[in-house]
Formats: structure tokens, sequence, C-alpha cells
């Protein structure tokens, strides 16, 4: 059983899509961001950080004791390899799979981020930080979709944890001004994901844990 710690942001999205997927049993702990749960010390002691998602194993492979794990990306790398499942197998496709894996961490997950915040949440309006985020989050937008302008998914011909980290961030495209049909590759590869079972169910616990949150 995995303790899963979640809210319904991107990040949250992407330790759902995971677990759906696998079919691995988890429950859910909601840490609602917008009452600062995510202070709350039982939850700093599973991510020092602050930030959500986070699990706790209850039952790792080695046998030993509950294993907690913050940081998305450090948490889908875990689950692919507890799992064999979502990750390449051979060297060169893993190599694939973590690169985009880390671009996600590294680029798009932080840029979407901040265009969000400029966008949306921030108390004003700042012409310069928006068309910043805006710009450079279509930039991303475009290398991705070259990069599956020959293949089905991000690393290849099979779906995997470097789709599950992305997916979420291109759902919120409204957010980030970006129009899908800009990108006909990148939209394919939405649309095929959206459409998928696991995809459906994850983003069904949206009414159940954030009502207000709509699909959004």
């Amino acid at each position: 059983m995995i303790d899963l710690y979640y809210w319904t942001t991107p990040n949250g999205h992407k330790i759902t899509l995971f677990l759906e997927e696998a079919g691995l049993p988890y429950r859910i702990h909601p840490i609602n961001i917008g009452k600062d749960e995510q202070f709350q010390p039982h939850f700093l002691k599973i991510s020092p950080n602050n930030r959500i998602p986070a699990i706790v194993d209850n039952a790792p492979s080695d046998g030993g004791e509950p294993l907690s794990l913050f940081e998305s990306g450090a948490i889908l790398l875990y689950l692919a390899e507890k799992t064999g499942r979502f990750i390449p197998q051979d060297l060169r496709g893993r190599q694939d799979c973590l690169q985009w894996l880390f671009w996600q961490m590294g680029g798009l997950g932080p840029m979407a981020g901040q265009n969000h915040h400029f966008n949306r949440f921030a108390p004003e309006k700042l012409p310069y930080a928006i068309q910043r985020y805006v710009k450079e989050t279509s930039r991303l937008y475009g290398v991705l979709d070259k990069r599956l302008a020959d293949r089905a998914f991000v690393a290849g011909s099979e779906y995997s944890i470097a789709d599950m980290a992305i997916y979420p961030w291109i759902d919120r495209h409204p957010w980030q001004e970006q129009n899908l049909d800009d990108f006909p590759n990148l939209k394919r590869w939405y649309l095929d994901i959206q459409a998928r079972p696991a995809t459906v169910r994850a983003y069904a616990l949206v009414a159940q844990v954030n009502p207000a949150a709509g699909k959004k």
C-alpha cells in the first residue's frame, strides 16, 4: 500500500497517473496547499521542502521499514523501478526517458509554474514577467512538438514516466496562453493520453479531493 500525500496540482497528478496505470493500491491523504497544510509538522517529516506530492511506501522491495519520498520526479522513478514498468529497460531507452523526465523537472515545470503565477495569481500584473514566461513556455512546447513528430510518446513507442511527468503541465495550457493547434504533434500526443482510462480515473479524483477546482 502506498500512502500518497496529494493535492490537485500538476505535480500531484503525475503520481496518480502512475498509480492508476500500474494498478498499485494506494490511499490519498489530501494536503490542501490553499490552507497551508503543507507546513504541518507530520507532513514536513515526509516532505522537508513543504511541497506535494510525497509518498510513503509501506512495502518497499528491500523488506525494510516504510520508505518515504518527496519530489515528483524522484517518486516517478522510484515507482517505475519498483514495478519494472513505464521505463525502458535497455540502456539507451532508459537514458532517453530520464533526460525527458529531467527536462520537465528542470524546464517545463518551473517555467509553466511561473507562467501560472504571473498570469493568474500575482497581486500585480507585470507585463514583462507575463511575456517572459508565456514566451518561454511556448518555446518549450515547440521543443516537445518537434520531439513528438516521429514517435508516439516522448521516449519512443511506449508510454513512460516521462509522459506522465509532462502531461499534467500541458493539461493546463489555457492557463499558460498556449494554443495546442499551434503544436499539432503535441496536440495528438495530448489527446491520446487524455483518453487513456487511467488518465480519466486519475483526474476524476479532483472532484473528490478538491471539488472547488473542477478539472483544472
